[in-house]
């Protein structure tokens, strides 16, 4: 018997300790599961910590992007306002041109002025052949002259600009120019804001030149005056004299958009 029962002892022995390694087999891989789960929880965190640094550096670019957009819309409005200007005086270089090539278009080359030379010139000896050649002298420099006060102008300086349009009148009264060198004399003297002497210059155009192509331009910048003077109810019958005498005219076109203001805003303004 005792022989069965030390058998029987050790299979009991070997079970429990068959029993107790399941045991640390079990909590060895609860362990290592929790390790695992501990590690992918980590994981975890690393991956959106690096979502969200990657949605913070998008962030950052995009309001990087929103000030550059908005440096670029000032940028932009600058451009415009000086294409406005640049329109404004490309028109009245085609005008000033455009007079100039009708001049030399006439028959008889430059015109009246290119056949006597100006006051004070020294005489000049007459050529072996009558032709064209003699007028050249006169009118480039006649050209010159205007050139050059119309610079004056352009680049903003209207006191020079008044004596150098003054001076071209003098030295050819009779170009076909000197009705528009007298409207810019008035429209130097209204960048000036000396509105008086705008209407006077431009006044005087009207009765020196009253068939010039000039003409609806001296009454819109005479009507301009006026307004800015605060004597609206003359400006306005200015304007309406512009449009019923002229109403093919561009100027007339500003006029009518210049009355609807007045109208609408109770004497709103723009500059001609």
């Amino acid at each position: 018997m005792a022989p069965a029962h030390a058998g029987l002892f050790d299979d009991d022995e070997a079970r429990k300790q068959i029993a107790a390694e399941r045991r640390r087999v079990d909590d060895l891989t609860n362990e290592l599961k929790q390790q695992q789960a501990a590690l992918d929880a980590r994981t975890s965190k690393v991956e959106e910590a690096l979502k969200n640094q990657s949605l913070l550096d998008l962030f950052s670019q995009i309001e990087a992007l929103r000030a550059d957009m908005n440096k670029l819309r000032g940028q932009i409005e600058v451009l415009n306002n000086n294409v406005e200007n640049t329109a404004k005086r490309q028109a009245d270089m085609y005008l000033d041109l455009d007079t100039r090539m009708r001049r030399f278009e006439q028959p008889g080359g430059p015109g009246p002025a290119a056949d006597a030379p100006a006051a004070g010139s020294p005489p000049q000896t007459p050529p072996a052949a009558a032709g064209a050649a003699p007028a050249a002298p006169d009118g480039s420099a006649e050209a010159r002259a205007y050139d050059a006060a119309q610079g004056l102008r352009r680049a903003g300086n209207y006191q020079g600009a008044i004596g150098a349009f003054q001076n071209f009148i003098k030295q050819y009264p009779k170009s076909n120019l000197a009705p528009r060198a007298q409207y810019w004399i008035g429209d130097s003297f209204f960048n000036l804001r000396d509105y008086k002497q705008a209407i006077a210059n431009q006044q005087v155009l009207l009765k020196a030149y009253p068939d010039s192509a000039s003409v609806p331009d001296s009454l819109l910048n005479i009507a301009s005056s006026q307004i800015e003077m605060g004597d609206v109810a003359t400006g306005k019958k200015t304007l309406e004299e512009l449009v019923s005498k002229y109403p093919l005219a561009e100027a007339a076109e500003k006029a009518k958009r210049r009355i609807t203001a007045l109208n609408t805003a109770g004497g709103a303004t723009a500059r001609p």
